[in-house]
């Protein structure tokens, strides 16, 4: 491990599109996986933080890109804790009922980045980072599980392009 891998972990957010309001009783099901899925991933080896509204459990409050598109966003050690989580754990029984709840999205809803190990990232930061992926592709400022991109390659191509954040 180079120490930039050390001094880095990997932050996420995915944007999901809802069919129905959180209130409505056909989202019920995804409401209710809500608290077990949250404590598994607080729970799960790697896990550094995800966001949440402040006096809530989660962030589903919070819509920065309309009302009825909610974001989860959080930070992992390493992308094989996130893999782990988001596809051996119980997280993975809301994955496969996401489109009973959730409309399929056109474009790049999930993003990854690199972040200095101890930065929590915002929710601007993270929407400009979708923002580049689905405008230039993945790259190593914003990619994906399908084009990952390494801490240390993150951090050359901070070096190669000034004034680039």
């Amino acid at each position: 491990m180079t120490a930039s891998q050390r001094a880095a972990h990997l932050a996420q957010l995915n944007v999901a599109t809802l069919h129905h309001p959180l209130d409505d009783p056909r989202t019920a099901p995804f409401v209710e996986l809500l608290d077990p899925v949250n404590a598994s991933a607080d729970g799960a080896p790697g896990f550094v933080w995800r966001l949440v509204e402040e006096g809530e459990a989660d962030a589903t409050g919070m819509r920065p890109l309309g009302e009825n598109v909610i974001v989860t966003m959080s930070v992992w050690e390493t992308p094989s804790a996130l893999w782990e989580f988001t596809y051996r754990s119980g997280h993975l029984e809301a994955m496969r009922r996401r489109r009973e709840w959730f409309e399929r999205h056109v474009e790049a809803h999930l993003v990854l980045w690199w972040v200095p190990a101890g930065h929590l990232p915002t929710v601007g930061e993270a929407l400009e980072r979708l923002a580049d992926l689905r405008e230039y592709g993945p790259s190593p400022r914003a990619f994906t599980f399908a084009s990952t991109y390494t801490a240390d390659e993150a951090a050359e191509h901070l070096q190669a392009v000034p004034g680039t954040p």
